[in-house]
């Protein structure tokens, strides 16, 4: 009985040991979504700017797509934007944004300052849209497919690799 307990300390350290090196030996920047395969959550936010359409549910569904949430604060969403403007000048794919919790002022500016490469954006400022898709925080990036399912879900700044690795043939095996 004395051995035993002797011994139990080290099972229970060497049951931490397996668990840590199996949890370093996954990528911190994949986060599970449980909407992956999903349909896009019912929302309707209204236009951030006037001269440019919202974003609602029935949006996302005939075409794949892609929604990038943003939000002026997010320097973050500053070193991803000229990816942004890069893909929208190619006419690849429609990128509609989510400005998540930002003052509607402050949000038009920035896109003014940094252009703007959005299709569609909704005004999420209560956070009521952010919540149904399960934003950590920005950025945060979607892929949309053709039934309006999320297929991918990338959180933190978006990089030229990721999207040539990741996205861009996910694009091209969800266009068929």
């Amino acid at each position: 009985m004395k051995r035993l307990f002797f011994l139990l300390p080290l099972v229970i350290f060497l049951g931490m040991v397996f668990y840590f090196a199996i949890s370093l030996t996954k990528d911190p920047r994949i986060l599970p979504s449980a909407l992956l395969d999903q349909p896009v959550p019912a929302f309707d936010l209204p236009a951030l700017k006037p001269e440019k359409p919202g974003l609602a549910t029935d949006d996302l569904k005939g075409k794949v797509t892609i929604v990038n949430v943003f939000a002026s604060w997010c320097v973050p969403c500053r070193a991803e934007h000229p990816l942004w403007m890069k893909l929208a000048e190619s006419g690849e794919v429609p990128i509609h944004a989510i400005n998540w919790k930002d003052q509607r002022a402050a949000a038009v500016n920035w896109l003014r300052e940094l252009g703007d490469p959005y299709s569609r954006i909704g005004h999420d400022i209560d956070n009521k849209a952010g919540i149904e898709w399960g934003v950590y925080g920005v950025p945060e990036t979607y892929v949309i497919d053709r039934e309006g399912r999320i297929r991918y879900k990338h959180v933190g700044p978006l990089f030229p690799e990721t999207y040539a690795e990741v996205i861009a043939p996910l694009l091209k095996e969800l266009r068929g």
